[in-house]
């Protein structure tokens, strides 16, 4: 979530002043002087802007009152409080304090990845540092208990505790998006990661798991759908709240006329419903682009070399950093999936072509072909796709940067298309400019080739450049009809009021002439702007911004959980429940703390 704003010195919207409801339920009261919320219990001044500063002081501070949950009971509390009469927060008992410590644990074993039998080699370890450094506290570990099956039921436990949280956020939002992944399992059963970027009243961005499908007992579209409309009723998640919906381009998610797309989109048509907003592309862009430009199955051949390189490579120091980076994303084993979908990343393919001389040495000392190296045309190809491979990562790159809205994001998109365009242009112009490995390659090819005979066949780069333009429109068309929401969303004070919808002149016209609001955009960012913004002065300005903020701006939610799952792909592969299985990737996702208290005492909100 971004940084809570500071107030607006005109038209403050009622959400970011005092508001009564809050004494009761975090236990807070209007300060008589100043501004803020002033806490009955620690008697300290939130320094509050919004909702969102006094909920987290109460949750991190005061979570124990939570156990006062009746009217009644919540009334009586705050009357004790007021006048001084603070009840004291049981200490926790020796028990408790093991619980606490035995979910700590296995929080961190879950973070990790680690099997559930790993609590055991935890404990012995936490046994022998005491033993040497603190022998006279090594009874403390006895109460904590890492066995295997108690370990599997705190993770459960986590998780259930996070679901009750976003469930009780997402009551609160004003409009949501969707995302769904449905290529982040590159091994194994496939799943379906389903994602929700939910904003509340006060423009706070929330984005988290809401569910994980298992394609395999969800095989055709139709069950698909009702799975998906089932975990958004439960959530309390309502169709016409929904904004967007980002998807990879499978066909299983866009197909024409059996796409899950095509059937949400007829769900959520109604006449209280937004229009739903659909892009895909946006997730995995380097991963699935790469399929529309290797024209010579480059990475299949580059796969049987890393393969070589691990099994009989390993001790060679040029291929140190290639192996460490290989490590990095997927351990020292790796099954032929993880490989290709690693391989399809523009920082290998260009760490690989540098490597290209080292490589060729290494096959020919141990008998391997080297048969693709006196093939001019899948020389070239290489490095073609090496070349347009970094420019979809510089793009990648930018896609990952969270909490900078749909628009900034769209202008990434525009900004690739033009980029896109030049490049068809200098290709056409035989101008390699942009085109370093190409280059090189052709440069080499020059002298071991007779000067009449032809390198490269430009013709078919410009086939590819122009196939992946028109991917990316078909995949953005989407962002391009809400070109002019996304602009005044950007801009609010430069957009011109006759461009501008009907409906939303008056308001914009009124918006400009504010001396005062200007100010605070120019020093604020949007988020900040936005939030402040009075949504009884400016309504329909204040329900643009709330619907492209919960447009996803970013792919790295998801980038997070596909991180997961190839880092620790060998623990996953053993025998999970689904519901274990979503359990640790709500907990490998997450912005949510636990509410650790609820969990050591058992106190956990029930769920519909």
């Amino acid at each position: 979530m971004w940084m809570t704003p500071k107030r607006s010195k005109m038209e403050i919207d009622e959400s970011r002043g005092f508001r009564a409801e809050w004494t009761q339920r975090y236990l807070v009261v209007e300060p008589p002087e100043g501004e803020g919320a002033l806490c009955l219990v620690c008697r300290r001044l939130v320094v509050a802007t919004g909702e969102p500063d006094v909920r987290h002081h109460y949750e991190a501070e005061h979570d124990y009152y939570e156990r006062y949950v009746a009217e009644g009971e919540r009334a009586a509390l705050v009357e004790r409080l007021r006048q001084g009469d603070l009840p004291e927060a049981a200490p926790l008992t020796p028990e408790e304090r093991a619980a606490r410590a035995g979910l700590g644990l296995a929080r961190l074993l879950a973070l990790k990845g680690c099997g559930w039998g790993e609590g055991y080699f935890v404990h012995r370890c936490m046994e022998v540092m005491l033993r040497d450094v603190l022998p006279d506290h090594v009874s403390v570990l006895d109460g904590i208990d890492l066995s295997p099956e108690i370990t599997r039921q705190r993770v459960l436990d986590i998780n259930q505790n996070l679901r009750s949280q976003l469930f009780n956020r997402a009551k609160d939002f004003k409009a949501y998006s969707l995302a769904l992944d449905d290529q982040a399992f590159v091994a194994y059963e496939n799943y379906l990661l389903v994602f929700v970027r939910g904003v509340g009243h006060d423009l706070e961005v929330q984005e988290e798991l809401l569910t994980i499908i298992n394609l395999t007992h969800h095989f055709s579209v139709g069950a698909l759908m009702a799975a998906i409309l089932e975990a958004l009723q439960t959530a309390g998640l309502s169709l016409q709240r929904m904004v967007g919906l980002t998807t990879t381009h499978t066909l299983r998610m866009i197909g024409e006329n059996s796409g899950l797309v095509s059937y949400m989109r007829e769900k959520a048509v109604s006449p209280n419903c937004w229009n739903v907003i659909h892009y895909s592309g946006f997730l995995h862009l380097e991963l699935l682009s790469s399929y529309d430009v290797d024209v010579n199955q480059i990475v299949n051949a580059i796969s049987e070399w890393i393969v070589l390189i691990k099994t009989r490579g390993v001790r060679r120091p040029e291929f140190q950093a290639l192996l460490t980076e290989s490590e990095s994303e997927h351990g020292e084993r790796v099954n032929g999936r993880c490989l290709n979908n690693w391989l399809r990343k523009g920082k290998t393919l260009k760490l690989i072509f540098s490597l290209r001389k080292e490589i060729k040495t290494f096959l020919v000392s141990i008998g391997a072909t080297t048969v693709h190296f006196t093939d001019k045309e899948w020389l070239c190809d290489f490095g073609f796709l090496v070349d347009i491979m970094d420019h979809l990562r510089e793009l990648s790159e930018l896609l990952r940067v969270s909490k900078v809205f749909a628009a900034a994001a769209f202008d990434h998109i525009c900004a690739f298309e033009v980029k896109l365009n030049l490049l068809q242009r200098h290709i056409e112009e035989k101008n390699l400019t942009h085109f370093a490995a190409l280059s090189q390659a052709v440069d080499e090819l020059k002298g071991h080739l007779q000067e009449d005979e032809k390198i490269l066949d430009l013709d078919r780069y410009r086939v590819v450049i122009c196939r992946l333009q028109k991917e990316f429109e078909r995949h953005f068309k989407d962002l391009k009809f809400i070109k002019k929401d996304l602009e005044l969303f950007a801009n609010p004070f430069s957009f011109k009021p006759e461009y501008a919808p009907i409906s939303v002149r008056v308001e914009l016209t009124k918006l400009q002439a504010n001396t005062n609001l200007w100010n605070e955009y120019r020093t604020k960012d949007l988020g900040q702007f936005y939030a402040g913004l009075s949504a009884e002065s400016y309504p329909i300005i204040k329900g643009v911004a709330c619907k492209v903020a919960s447009l996803f701006d970013s792919s790295k939610i998801c980038e997070k959980a596909f991180s997961y799952l190839t880092r620790n792909q060998h623990t996953l592969s053993q025998p999970l429940t689904d519901e274990h299985l979503h359990a640790l990737f709500r907990i490998a996702t997450t912005e949510i703390e636990p509410h650790w208290d609820d969990l050591v005492r058992g106190r956990n909100e029930s769920n519909p």
